[in-house]
C-alpha cells in the first residue's frame, strides 16, 4: 500500500460499514422470538418464528442506510486517488511556481509555457506558445539549464525540453 494514504473519514466509513453489517447479520438472522399478549387478567406467551418487533424494524432500517451510505462513500468517493505520476507534477508545479518569480520576462515566458504543456514540451512549439524568436528562446534555455531548472534532450532534429 505504498503512496496510499488512509484518512479519517475512510475508517469511520469502513468502520460504520462493518458495524451495519453486523447489526443485520444479528437483527436478521435473530429475530425477536417472544410475543406477550395481554387480554385481561391473562397473559400469553407465544414464540413466533421469523417475527419482528416495530423496534426491529427501526434498526433494520437505520442499519440499511447507514451500510448504504458508507458503502457508496467507500465506493465512489474516497477511493479514487490519483495516481502517483499526477500527484508528482502537481507537487513540480507548485515548486516550479515559486522559481517563476525570479526569473527574467522572457524566461518566464518561456518556463510558463513549459508548465502549462505538463512540465515537457518540444522546442519547437516554444516560439508559438511564448511570441519569441528562436534565437531567444535558444538563449533563455540555455540559461535556464544552466541553473538547473530545465533540461534538454536531443529528439531526432529537435530538442525536448523537460523541467526539473
Amino acid at each position: 500500500m505504498e503512496g496510499k494514504k488512509i484518512h479519517g473519514k475512510m475508517v469511520f466509513m469502513a468502520a460504520l460499514f462493518v458495524a451495519s453489517v453486523f447489526v443485520l447479520g444479528i437483527k436478521l438472522l435473530n429475530p425477536t422470538p417472544v410475543q406477550i399478549f395481554i387480554e385481561g387478567q391473562n397473559t400469553a406467551i407465544t414464540q413466533i418464528p421469523g417475527f419482528f418487533t416495530f423496534s426491529d424494524v427501526i434498526i433494520l432500517i437505520g442499519a440499511s442506510i447507514t451500510l448504504a451510505i458508507s458503502g457508496m462513500y467507500l465506493l465512489f468517493f474516497d477511493s479514487v486517488e490519483k495516481p502517483a505520476g499526477e500527484l508528482l507534477l502537481e507537487e513540480r508545479k507548485k515548486r516550479w511556481g515559486q522559481v517563476v518569480k525570479t526569473l527574467k520576462e522572457e524566461e518566464q515566458k518561456i518556463y510558463k509555457a513549459i508548465i502549462e504543456a505538463g512540465g515537457i514540451i518540444e522546442q519547437s512549439e516554444l516560439p508559438e506558445k511564448t511570441g519569441l524568436s528562436k534565437a531567444s528562446i535558444s538563449r533563455a534555455l540555455d540559461l535556464l539549464e544552466s541553473r538547473g531548472l530545465i533540461e534538454k534532450r536531443r529528439r531526432g532534429m529537435g530538442n525536448v525540453i523537460l523541467l526539473k
